[in-house]
């Protein structure tokens, strides 16, 4: 996101803030993007009467704290509230496609019981 351009994600904006970058520092996209690590990634849509709160809960908290701990800097956690839809968009990225889809289950499941 480009949020001195633009107030939300546009991909417009964002591709071409990209293009001007390459061309600024006269690098291809190949190279720019060269030394980037690519993680499975589990994207999560958990549908919640109202989205007030939820990401507050206990619960909630302590197990993203648990597959923050379990995950041990080698993935990452993102928990939101979707700006158009009724549900809190969770999703998990990590080095292990199997233990990155439990953790994104467990987190779903502690976000359905404390809506």
């Amino acid at each position: 996101m480009c949020l001195d351009k633009h107030s939300t994600g546009d991909g417009i904006i964002s591709a071409l803030q990209v293009l001007r970058a390459l061309v600024e520092n006269r690098v291809t996209l190949a190279k720019a993007a060269g030394a980037l690590a690519l993680f499975p990634q589990v994207l999560l849509n958990v549908s919640v009467g109202k989205q007030a709160g939820v990401l507050e809960r206990a619960e909630v908290k302590r197990t993203v704290a648990e597959a923050e701990a379990d995950l041990d800097g080698s993935g990452r956690i993102l928990l939101r509230p979707s700006g158009t839809e009724p549900v809190i968009r969770v999703m998990v990225e990590g080095r292990n496609a199997d233990r990155i889809e439990e953790w994104a289950e467990r987190i779903a499941a502690a976000v359905r019981r404390a809506a």
